[in-house]
């Protein structure tokens, strides 16, 4: 066919019909079909036809198809749109249909209805001239004024919009090359009209005609946009952009209301650039917002990338790049919160203090990398949040025990489905400042995976030299970490990798005595207690020496989360007594008055029960304060769970007494012995370490060297210990892994008992590493094995001598309560450890006489 000729739709035509939308020559509409006759016009038409006239079909506006086949079709509007259809897509869900993209080609007229099943079928008139233009084709008839006219409108219309988008510029270009009679058919379908005004251009067959219809409802759309450019001058051009075009292909259910959408998400768009031109990020950062922001301009809605970089846009704008809280230097202030806060914990106040009285004299310096190792319950992450308060800054904890994934530090990329940022930015997101302080909880409890190492990627984080360039995997670009102030807590440093920890001030925080224990009740553990349990200090007295007792025979921690549970025990006991009280009008003479035992709580100076009055209002506390004494912490908490007489089980030879650290704090350790015939093997139980195994090796040859210096014999009197002896070593918790080189003297004096008969002292600990010569080295964590001994009520304690500058870190009162012996060699350890001494027995030469 040469290029210019007319070209003929088929005279008979598939009818398609559609009713919420109205398809005009040369434009394009994605319709659904899920209607009988609809369906069956695409199964039997357009998906088994083989030919390009099976795709023409004619779709017919403002006609409904019948929901049945057995219904008469209705009045059909006479004029239609010829249609190529495109494209076809099939769903099963929510139910069978196929959404159809359909171009239309010219209209035709309907002669005659030739069949109504299995889909309607017409002989058709072509009303418009179809034609095969070239790039250079010209109109060859005049259209006069009123062409001109219409393209005058056109042309200003478009030059209102934003000639950056793609989509403007093309129909720029599309008004110069389309011929004249083209023009109506695809503004129509381009500007905001009704289905009414397109149905009424549709009928328009005359040129005349559709030109006069056309050219009002161009003027009105030049008119709204002249109105938008005076409300939002600001930003012309994109508002242009939103308010005078808008996409040709489009579903047709809801098509009004996804434009006033679509409208509200350009102008969310424009809002979203303005923030990000006023926000104070960095250079960098700016630079990727505007280029992101630009590809969101041009980005359709509908594309899941589009969700992705609005909302990479909006955490970026929400980031607080340059916003910081003004901190609180006053010591005097800090010191007095802090210790109102948390009692003890010196070495924590003071580098709290002192990181003040640097920043008095320094604005800009960097925010320290703290590390809190200590036992539980010692108050390490609260006194992160004192930290906080005292300061004035925003707090912000981040819990990393059982973290896996190194993408929770460093965050996802934004290729993957359902990337987000890590903790770091997410937090700082969340506090909307850029100083606040961040808590890593448990960073000794971090764990690898396939996903990398978290503790790997904290190394930048944790970094002073690099954190003030961190790039978290989701940004991609640079924050500054350094005005953050981080704080870890941490139970053990042994499980903290030698990098990470390197990067960090480790402070101990050690497990609390006896005395500060009742203080720390007395101040904040019972009052938040009685508020908690809704009591007052006139319905409950808690005595010193009661608090003692709690702490001595029902606790044994480091820390005071079991008292702190066991307080709430006991309100929660007496809580139940004042509500009984208060109700004893309706439920007289309960069994509180006939049985002791329910009543022990309440036991007065003169041994007599407490009764509360029957009147008494429940807003008004008892008449007397319910007295918690040791009878009723024995009918409320049980029978005590320690036993302070360590005494007993030295009854015998062959035990002795050493002090172990564990993450949990300080504990005493019993070593036990015994002796029996065999063929000279050591058994050790306990589930021993391997450095415990040698320190037991070590110290079995250490007595048989020296058993003739000491007289240590065994069962049949021979220096020889293993001679026909067996000897058992048995570390008692037998379900609790030991392991290290401090029980060394214990396992010696131990022995030493065994083989010698003797007692050792009843109120004796010891601790230290010994070698293969005899001598005493240094261990490590003497505050928390001091502690453990004093609540255990140890009188005397053993430790290396090297060790003594540890004994600084006590305090005095425990100090004053404890003797230390420092011993440099085994032989000072066995002096110690036996009353008396362990003397060493002289040998006597026997002379051969000559004579």
């Amino acid at each position: 066919m040469a290029a210019g000729s007319a070209i003929q739709i088929p005279s008979r035509l598939p009818l398609l019909l559609t009713h919420e939308s109205v398809l005009l020559p040369g434009s394009t509409m994605r319709t659904s079909v899920d209607s009988p006759r609809n369906m069956q016009l695409v199964r039997s038409r357009l998906l088994k036809g083989t030919s390009l006239r099976s795709t023409i079909i004619g779709v017919i506006p403002n006609t409904s198809d019948p929901t049945s086949d057995c219904d008469d079709l209705p009045n059909l509007h006479r004029i239609g749109t010829a249609a190529l259809a495109v494209q076809v897509v099939g769903s099963n869900w929510p139910k069978p249909h196929y959404t159809l993209l359909v171009t239309g080609l010219c209209r035709f007229q309907i002669l005659q209805l030739l069949k109504e099943k299995p889909y309607p079928v017409a002989e058709v008139q072509q009303l418009d001239r179809l034609e095969q233009f070239t790039n250079g084709h010209k109109s060859e008839e005049e259209l006069g004024e009123l062409s001109e006219q219409f393209y005058k409108y056109a042309v200003q219309l478009v030059e209102m919009l934003d000639m950056s988008v793609p989509a403007v510029a093309k129909l720029r270009r599309l008004l110069d090359n389309l011929p004249r009679e083209a023009l109506p058919d695809i503004l129509t379908s381009i500007i905001r009209t009704t289905n009414q005004e397109k149905l009424q251009i549709l009928d328009a067959v005359r040129l005349e005609e559709r030109f006069k219809m056309t050219i009002p409802l161009l003027v009105r759309q030049i008119e709204g946009l002249k109105l938008l450019q005076k409300t939002r001058k600001s930003k012309q051009d994109d508002d242009k952009r939103a308010a005078g075009i808008r996409p040709s292909r489009r579903i047709t259910h809801g098509s009004i209301t996804e434009d006033e959408e679509e409208e509200e998400d350009h102008d969310d768009v424009v809002m979203l650039e303005k923030k990000i031109r006023t926000s104070s990020m960095s250079e960098q950062a700016l630079k990727v917002c505007l280029k992101e922001i630009k590809r969101l301009k041009k980005m359709p809605q509908s594309m899941p990338e589009y969700a992705l970089t609005r909302n990479y846009l909006e955490l970026m704008v929400e980031l607080p790049w340059n916003k910081s809280t003004k901190d609180r230097l006053e010591i005097r202030a800090a010191r007095i919160v802090l210790d109102n806060d948390h009692y003890a914990m010196e070495k924590l106040k003071k580098r709290v203090l002192e990181y003040l009285a640097v920043r008095q004299l320094k604005n800009n310096l960097k925010g320290p990398i703290l590390c809190f190792v200590g036992p539980p319950g010692v108050g390490k992450t609260s006194v992160g949040r004192s930290i906080a308060k005292t300061l004035g800054r925003e707090f912000h904890r981040i819990a990393l025990g059982g973290v896996c994934d190194q993408s929770d530090i460093r965050g996802h990329r934004r290729t993957y489905v359902g990337s987000m940022p890590g903790r770091i930015i997410n937090g700082l997101k969340t506090v909307g400042v850029n100083n606040p302080v961040f808590l890593l909880d448990e960073v000794d409890k971090l764990a690898k995976s396939l996903q990398g190492d978290p503790a790997a990627a904290l190394l930048e984080v944790l970094d002073p030299e690099q954190n003030h360039s961190f790039t978290d995997h989701y940004l991609n670009v640079a924050f500054d970490l350094s005005q953050v102030l981080f704080i870890a807590t941490a139970n053990t440093t042994a499980t903290i990798p030698p990098a990470l920890l390197d990067r960090m001030e480790v402070i101990q925080v050690p497990g609390y005595t006896q005395e500060e224990k009742i203080e720390i009740a007395h101040r904040h553990l019972i009052p938040k207690q009685l508020e908690q349990h809704g009591l007052t200090p006139q319905q409950i007295q808690i005595p010193q020496v009661t608090t003692l007792g709690i702490i001595t025979r029902y606790t044994r921690e480091a820390g005071v989360r079991a008292l702190d549970r066991k307080l709430g025990a006991i309100c929660r006991a007496v809580a139940v007594k004042v509500a009984e009280g208060q109700h004893k009008e309706a439920k007289p003479d309960r069994a509180e008055v006939g049985e002791g035992e329910d009543c022990k709580e309440h036991v007065t100076e003169d041994g007599k029960a407490e009764s509360i009055n029957d009147t008494a209002d429940l807003a008004l506390p008892p008449e007397m304060p319910i007295l918690i004494d040791f009878h009723a912490l024995k009918d409320i908490l049980g029978p005590p769970m320690y036993d302070m007489e360590v005494s007993e089980r030295l009854s015998q030879p062959g035990v002795a007494i050493g002090l172990a650290w564990t993450p949990l704090g300080g504990e005493i350790m019993f070593v036990e012995a015994s002796r029996m015939d065999g063929e000279g093997q050591l058994t050790l139980t306990g589930q021993l370490g391997d450095v415990m195994k040698e320190s037991a090796h070590l110290a079995i040859s250490w007595l048989r060297s020296n058993a003739k210096r000491y007289q240590l014999t065994n069962a049949s009197g021979s220096f020889d210990l293993l001679d026909n002896t067996d000897i058992h070593l048995h570390f008692p918790a037998g379900a609790v892994t030991k392991d290290g080189p401090s029980a060394g003297v214990t396992i010696v004096t131990c022995l030493a008992s065994l083989f010698s008969g003797r007692l050792v002292c009843s109120d004796v600990a010891m601790t230290g590493e010994i070698t293969l010569r005899g001598l005493v080295l240094p261990v490590g964590g003497i505050k928390d094995k001091v502690l453990a001994a004093h609540r255990a009520g140890l009188k005397r304690i053993i430790i290396p001598q090297r060790n003594e500058k540890d004994l600084e870190e006590i305090a005095v009162h425990v100090r004053q309560d404890l003797t230390f012996v420092l011993a440099g060699c085994l032989e000072e350890v066995l002096n110690a450890a036996f009353d008396g001494g362990f003397a060493v027995k002289a040998r006597h030469e026997h002379l051969n006489s000559k004579l």
